[in-house]
């Protein structure tokens, strides 16, 4: 069984747990739920096209930073001039939780991915609740049926959709009208290591109407100046940031180099 398989086993009795204590229409009438969503899809393509991450820790590098708060992590980022943050809400492993993403959203303006191993469409709910503007679909997890159920359902509550391939057969199964980007996740999930010759290999087979979006192991400007060329036009950087005292401050040089 590998990481993967566990977090979503886990993820599935967390759901049902959840589902069972907060009602559909508790979800409905929060503040949040009828706020008008912002395009991270738009923004990755006007802007910088980076997605900066909010994630404490993670099963295969413990710790990153448990000492910020999310405010200061979202506003920071905003003023850096970010396309958009992508905010972990998965407690045991990553040390997240919805809480975060309604921190974040009192904090900023800018999109928000809830970054999570989506399993029910009661979580595409949630994440509209609590503010989010875009969603996370790992294709490793779902078949092509589901990623076109949620997917379909996410664009009904006006939420963007990210979804997330590690190979050819994922990507080919994630290419439907209902998904707004594709990211190739340059991690191989059965040795952790990590190669952005993935990223450069699958773009081939992505459509140009798809955002296209490179995640694990861009650590450096660099990695996106030699992904750029390929077609990329987002980027997810997760620990990079994180692992400094000031990820904000640390946003904003890293984009100043892109030019």
């Amino acid at each position: 069984m590998t990481i993967l398989d566990k977090i979503t086993a886990d993820k599935i009795k967390e759901v049902a747990l959840r589902k069972s204590l907060i009602p559909v229409s508790q979800l409905e009438q929060s503040v949040l739920f009828d706020r008008a969503t912002v395009s991270l899809a738009k923004a990755v393509r006007a802007g910088s096209g980076i997605i900066a991450e909010h994630k404490r820790r993670s099963p295969s590098k413990s710790v990153i930073n448990n000492s910020l708060s999310v405010q200061d992590v979202a506003s920071g980022y905003e003023q850096a001039g970010v396309s958009g943050m992508s905010v972990l809400t998965d407690g045991k492993y990553f040390g997240g939780s919805l809480d975060d993403l309604l921190l974040a959203r009192a904090a900023a303006q800018f999109p928000l991915l809830r970054k999570e191993f989506i399993v029910d469409e009661y979580q595409i709910l949630e994440a509209k609740a609590y503010g989010a503007d875009a969603i996370l679909l790992i294709a490793a997890t779902l078949s092509r049926k589901q990623i076109e159920q949620f997917s379909t359902f996410a664009k009904g509550l006006g939420l963007d959709v990210l979804c997330e391939s590690h190979n050819e057969e994922e990507l080919q199964k994630s290419i439907m009208p209902s998904v707004d980007m594709l990211g190739i996740n340059n991690r191989n999930l059965k040795t952790f290591e990590v190669s952005l010759e993935t990223s450069k290999e699958l773009i081939k087979q992505i459509p140009d109407e798809f955002v296209k979006v490179s995640e694990s192991g861009i650590s450096s400007v660099a990695a996106i100046k030699e992904l750029k060329p390929h077609g990329f036009q987002g980027f997810l950087i997760g620990e990079n940031f994180m692992k400094t005292d000031n990820p904000g401050e640390s946003a904003v040089t890293f984009i100043k180099q892109l030019d």
